[in-house]
């Protein structure tokens, strides 16, 4: 079977296109680029960076694959994106390249459902069969198994491990590892503490993340009410820029309910 590529269609020189593969209007696709047997892009696809994409896949319009990742320490260095075959990849879908840092790519395996605007982000490892519903998004380094549906709006943060069979429901926020043929469901954030490693690394000095870290004892701690703890926090730290930013955002708008600890701080 011929290739056919769209007379709009922009493809480097140095792009492998194996038989049959079929390039719609207005696609881009990239030098380094390597495209199996009987794919299609249908319009308005690109395909960057060092990306290999198997046999009888279906890109549609406006997916964006091999892009860099979101990740400061990405300096362009030419990391991978490997899709196994028979993935139907739709509208707005993201997958990026990996990252030196962690495993130098990211890997889709086959047979799988990538609805609109889902994200896969470098260094996943992603089996087979899996189903991305609209706008689930998996951060960097995820591990997720064969047969795994992640419903729409969910998120599964970087790192995470998500087990073969499981299910993870609409609008779920997983921060920790999902068991084998387990289900997973909601999204009711609570605070967690404070953002050392962000405060850290936008080089906060150790007086200022000190005094935030008592100040959240002592706003979040058990006793009294809450607001006569904004008052004492507030008469206490006032003197810390951060620790008066925390005061005011809070008294700005009572009527708004706060993400608060769900357990002891």
């Amino acid at each position: 079977m011929p290739v056919t590529i769209h007379p709009t269609a922009l493809v480097a020189d140095g792009a492998d296109l194996a038989d049959g593969v079929s390039v719609g209007p207005f696609c881009v696709v990239g030098e380094h680029a390597r495209i199996g047997a009987r794919t299609q892009l249908l319009a308005h696809v690109v395909i960057e960076g060092h990306t290999r994409i198997g046999e009888d896949c279906t890109i549609r319009n406006f997916a964006n694959l091999g892009g860099p990742p979101h990740h400061t320490g990405y300096k362009g260095e030419p990391t991978e994106l490997i899709i196994g075959d028979r993935n139907l990849i739709w509208e707005h879908v993201t997958m990026h390249i990996g990252t030196p840092q962690g495993r130098g790519v990211t890997r889709v395996g086959n047979d799988g459902m990538y609805m609109a605007t889902c994200h896969v982000g470098h260094d996943c490892v992603v089996g087979d069969n899996v189903i991305l519903a609209h706008s689930a998004t998996l951060g960097g380094h995820v591990d997720v198994g064969d047969f795994v549906n992640i419903s729409g709006l969910a998120a599964v943060h970087q790192h995470c491990r998500v087990g073969r069979y499981s299910f993870i429901g609409g609008l779920a926020a997983v921060t920790k590892d999902v068991i084998p043929y387990g289900l997973v469901w909601g999204n009711h954030a609570h605070l967690e503490g404070l953002n050392l490693v962000g405060l850290k690394r936008r080089n906060f000095d150790r007086e200022t993340i000190a005094a935030l870290r008592s100040a959240y004892r002592l706003l979040f701690a058990e006793e009294g009410t809450f607001q006569e703890r904004v008052d004492d926090t507030a008469t206490t730290f006032g003197h810390s820029a951060p620790v008066s930013e925390i005061i005011d955002f809070i008294r700005a708008d009572a009527s708004r309910p706060l993400c608060l600890p769900d357990r002891e701080v």
